[in-house]
């Protein structure tokens, strides 16, 4: 290929991608809108498709669009507003935004509790645990990852029960817990790890708002510990006082 053959290939991708991103600002492509596919954006271009993987994946990192494998492209939602307050509740915070929050269960299991996790349950250290993995959507894209520790003997058979309600709220709730709050959360930055990214739909390097919180409930004894990986292009944290 020649200098001049390579300064071309360049500009057609970018003129491809920076057609798509006009369609978007102008509102022709609508946030969580399915693009056009391959073959079409290249016919409306009069590209071959390898100029326009390029173009989407540049978009994709620039968190424009997500690549869903086996589904195609879709214009990025808008960043979801996230309150951070002493009753904070997925469910409520998505639903307030019009979207339809969901919950899925990845993976349950047991093991048993390290120093640090026994601090924050008010356990003794190698207190038996129940692990939930979880990933967390408003509507169908990915919001978070989550990982969430509880007291075994609490919460028996914790991990077939979120498999049912999809949900953390409900989970407690199953077990006569009717309310709870917020009792610490600490934010960090982070880069998506492939699984992380993986399962939020995220390019590799991406970064990921890190959530460590513990609720506790009315009496003030721990009910949960939780990681949650928020996709930082998709949410913006609002620090609220009650």
């Amino acid at each position: 290929m020649s200098m001049q053959d390579a300064a071309s290939g360049v500009a057609l991708w970018r003129q491809v991608a920076d057609g798509i991103e006009r369609g978007i600002a102008e509102g022709r492509f609508a946030a969580g809108e399915k693009l056009p596919g391959e073959t079409e954006i290249a016919e409306t271009y009069r590209v071959n498709r390898h100029t326009v993987r390029r173009a989407l994946a540049t978009l994709a990192e620039r968190g424009l669009v997500r690549a869903e494998r086996g589904s195609g492209t879709y214009v990025e939602t808008q960043r979801l507003a996230y309150p951070l307050r002493s009753r904070t509740r997925f469910s409520e915070i998505v639903g307030a935004g019009g979207h339809e929050p969901r919950g899925l269960l990845i993976d349950a299991s047991e093991e048993l509790a390290t120093r640090e996790l026994a601090r924050e349950l008010g356990l003794k250290t190698g207190a038996s645990l129940i692990r939930i993995e979880s990933v967390r959507l408003a509507d169908r894209t990915p919001i978070c990852v989550s990982t969430t520790w509880l007291s075994a003997e609490r919460f028996p058979d914790a991990g077939r029960i979120f498999a049912s309600v999809r949900s953390m709220t409900k989970l407690v709730a199953h077990y006569g817990v009717r309310d709870y709050r917020r009792s610490s959360t600490r934010i960090t930055a982070a880069i998506a790890d492939a699984s992380d990214a993986a399962r939020l739909d995220l390019a590799l390097g991406r970064p990921v708002l890190v959530v460590d919180s513990t609720d506790v409930d009315l009496d003030n004894k721990p009910l949960v510990t939780k990681r949650s990986r928020f996709a930082a292009e998709r949410v913006e944290f609002l620090v609220e006082s009650d």
